[in-house]
């Protein structure tokens, strides 16, 4: 369990490490210096990935309702 945390915990902080950094750079108005990320394009699969997460769990909340009221009668 700690090793999941501990994995999450370092995903969180170097995504947020690169958006600190990427919007320190944006307010300090370099422009020879570009984002590290593209947050555009890190929307766009994370609204893609919430979606398909969601129909997945719709999908296996629905199968395991559907087996909980056939066991149950």
């Amino acid at each position: 369990m700690r090793t999941l945390f501990g994995i999450i915990l370092g995903a969180a902080i170097t995504i947020g490490g690169a958006y600190l950094y990427d919007s320190h750079n944006a307010l300090a108005g370099t422009p020879k210096e570009q984002a590290m990320v593209n947050w555009d394009i890190v929307g766009q699969k994370w609204d893609v990935f919430t979606t398909k997460a969601k129909v997945q769990f719709d999908r296996l909340s629905d199968r395991a309702k559907a087996q909980w009221n056939r066991h149950v009668g």
